[in-house]
């Protein structure tokens, strides 16, 4: 009997690399030990981190939660290599580059806690101060970093808000829920110089080289993924168009506003359109999903690149408005934010 099967993991920038998956060996655990570092997060088939897609073979997966995969990705042959056991020799595309799979990127660093800033009624800006790092910490518009709660063994995962610095400040955006073990942290215990672990950086969801018009789509504090990416964009003023679509359920939801329109004043191609699912009479825009105010003429007037990070069903909407519209010649790329022991 066969004792394993030859397996190619194709990667967005072409390179090939070739491992060999002994019988059932989780594809994951197979490209780790042969030096092979594919993005993960929650090994649990939860958060999506390590997703891919079968080209050719067989393979079957264990558990998926149906957040992280949709029926849709299924018929796609979307797969979660935390999750997949091949049946035969095979081969799967992961849309990122290969160097995303560098081990030596990822760190753990003791942050100090210098600012806990309330933007909007359900929303923080947690700074860390992570200088003890001695050289700059390098990490990708749209990655994230999981956050260990102190005096506790629970992580949360949270996108970097702003862009890699000489002095390694970090901001991340969180979202306060009523009784969230973050949450609760950051209201009842956080304190200025506190110690936080770190594990940075993490994720294949990241601002690919701009090459066409880009169309980020947000949903509540998956904002903090395109700070990140427009941070890193006001250094290259000639960019093409970028509309962001920044979805809330209220107007109190919403954040950072003064801090988009800066943005606006320093990228003349740049504009933003908040939207809230349930409006009061005294909100003055866009109300109802975001689906909903996509523009389907001005879409199809050229090729473009779609970015979505936030809540599953709002990406699901997204992505069945776009296949309802038959538009061609489209890039997408996607992060759901997920209710989980990985959830942001």
């Amino acid at each position: 009997m066969k004792m394993g099967h030859s397996v190619a993991l194709n990667f967005a920038d072409g390179k090939t690399f070739f491992i060999s998956v002994n019988n059932d060996e989780l594809l994951l655990d197979a490209a780790v030990r042969q030096g092979i570092n594919l993005p993960l997060d929650c090994r649990e088939g939860v958060c999506g981190t390590c997703q891919g897609q079968c080209e050719t073979g067989i393979y079957e997966q264990e558990y998926v939660d149906e957040d992280a995969l949709s029926e849709r990705d299924l018929a796609e042959r979307k797969m979660l290599a935390c999750q997949t056991r091949v049946k035969s020799d095979a081969a799967f595309y992961f849309d990122h580059d290969s160097a995303i799979c560098n081990a030596g990127d990822t760190l753990k660093i003791e942050t100090k806690v210098t600012a806990v800033e309330l933007v909007s009624e359900t929303t923080a800006i947690l700074h860390l101060d992570a200088s003890s790092h001695a050289e700059q910490l390098q990490f990708l518009p749209g990655q994230y970093a999981r956050l260990q709660i102190p005096d506790t063994e629970d992580w949360r995962s949270y996108s970097f808000a702003n862009r890699p610095n000489a002095t390694n400040q970090l901001q991340f955006l969180i979202r306060l829920l009523p009784d969230g073990v973050m949450s609760n942290y950051l209201r009842d215990r956080c304190q200025v110089g506190q110690s936080l672990l770190i594990e940075a950086p993490l994720g294949s969801f990241y601002l690919r080289e701009v090459e066409r018009p880009l169309v980020f789509v947000a949903g509540g504090t998956g904002l903090s993924a395109f700070l990140g990416m427009l941070d890193n964009l006001v250094d290259q003023p000639n960019s093409p168009a970028i509309q962001l679509y920044y979805g809330v359920n209220s107007e109190t939801d919403l954040c950072e506003q003064q801090r988009l329109q800066a943005y606006a004043e320093q990228l003349p191609n740049f504009s933003y359109h908040p939207i809230v699912t349930k409006a009061t009479e005294t909100w003055q825009g866009k109300a109802g999903y975001i689906h909903e105010h996509l523009n389907k003429d001005q879409l199809a007037e050229q090729a473009f690149d779609m970015y979505l990070c936030g809540p599953p069903p709002m990406i699901e909407a997204v992505k069945n408005w776009l296949d309802e519209q038959s538009l061609q010649n489209y890039r997408i790329y996607s992060e759901k934010f997920l209710q989980s022991n990985t959830s942001r």
